[in-house]
């Protein structure tokens, strides 16, 4: 029961941040490092993956695929969160603590990709 509300809640996260992506574009295109090219390529294509799998993950058939999608693209999302801790974790609208930078790498990261991993059955 737990492990079926916990794939739900994952599930939303993704379809919700995939949607916030068209939504709120001005968030996510500064956290794409300018050595990236075409930022809003890149933020519609991580806005449909995202939702894609999100709702993915919800079919028992598709959940395999999904979890290795989400974790490639948790991986691709990495030099996101390297370049707003290079830049001090201040980027346009997108400013926290520095050391708030460096917990969502190394523990939030790791923790949503390990709950990704954890649904992969």
């Amino acid at each position: 029961m737990i492990k079926k509300i916990s794939l739900f809640i994952l599930a939303g996260f993704f379809v919700f941040a995939g949607i916030n992506h068209f939504l709120n574009p001005a968030f996510y295109l500064p956290l794409i490092p300018p050595y990236f090219p075409a930022p809003e390529l890149i933020n519609w294509v991580s806005g449909v993956a995202e939702i894609v799998l999100g709702v993915a993950l919800l079919i028992p058939k598709t959940r395999g695929l999904a979890v290795i999608g989400l974790i490639i693209l948790m991986i691709a999302f990495i030099p996101a969160h390297m370049h707003h801790i290079q830049v001090g974790g201040c980027l346009d609208s997108v400013c926290v603590p520095v050391w708030v930078t460096w917990v969502r790498l190394l523990i939030v990261h790791p923790v949503l990709l390990l709950w990704i991993f954890w649904h992969r059955k």
